[in-house]
């Protein structure tokens, strides 16, 4: 059970992390952000920048195998799987910026693609969000929160060994970082700290984010390219919108 204080209710503009974050936000939600710079979203926008539909998926096992066989759509691998057959899509955002060829895409992730699922299942409009994209992200939401919509923000974060939520500087910088780009109306403490952090790093986003633990844990696996690819704050106009099961071009 939810305690209700813990919903944000009382706020347009909700933020909270992971899948339990984001049940708890969802409620009475019209739009849900999903944030998971590294490297989920950054992958779905550069995907759509390409005008490749993504399909998440939570489970990278036969299920999304078959899932990928049913819609006649391409299944990314993982990273390493990728390395071992070239010309294949990975999660890697890097491996997509040269594909051709490719219109569908089922993208398993256990984070980013599961929260996605769940928010889509709470009737909310799900948003994919990243630092490439956020400023366009704001300016989707702005004249819906003009309208009166309420707005979950949904830091993804990642997974300890042990299962538990790794709260991820790099997804809270690009919650911020869309954050930073509304007018605050209707904001939860939590909104404003999301804000404020970004707002600390914005000098050398660049910087921050590759010293961060998520990148260098990438970097020291030999995926520099990722995170050069998710620094490029404002370098994409896309912003990825779940639609019938797909992320697509909102």
């Amino acid at each position: 059970m939810i305690d209700p204080a813990h919903t944000q209710a009382g706020h347009q503009v909700r933020t909270d992390w992971g899948p339990t974050g984001a049940a708890a936000i969802a409620d009475g939600a019209d739009v849900a952000v999903v944030v998971d710079v590294l490297s989920f979203t950054t992958t779905v926008t550069v995907a759509v920048e390409r005008d490749i539909a993504v399909h998440p998926f939570g489970w990278h096992d036969q299920r999304a195998e078959a899932y990928a066989e049913e819609l006649d759509a391409t299944l990314a691998v993982g990273r390493f799987e990728a390395l071992e057959r070239p010309g294949s899509v990975s999660l890697s955002p890097a491996s997509l910026t040269g594909v051709a060829g490719v219109d569908r895409l089922v993208l398993p992730s256990p984070n980013g693609s599961t929260i996605s699922a769940a928010l889509a299942a709470s009737g909310a409009t799900v948003v994919a969000a990243c630092l490439r994209n956020a400023p366009a992200v704001a300016g989707w939401l702005r004249p819906r929160l003009d309208a009166g919509a309420v707005v979950a923000v949904v830091p993804a974060g990642e997974r300890w060994a042990d299962g538990t939520l790794r709260p991820a500087a790099e997804d809270l910088w690009g919650a911020g970082a869309v954050l930073a780009g509304l007018e605050e109306r209707g904001f939860s403490p939590e909104s404003r700290l999301a804000r404020a952090a970004y707002r600390a790093v914005a000098g050398d986003l660049t910087g921050e984010l590759t010293a961060c633990a998520g990148a260098q844990e990438l970097i020291g696996k030999g995926f520099a390219a990722d995170v050069a690819v998710a620094a490029g704050h404002g370098g994409s106009r896309v912003v990825p919108v779940l639609v019938r099961g797909a992320f697509v071009a909102g």
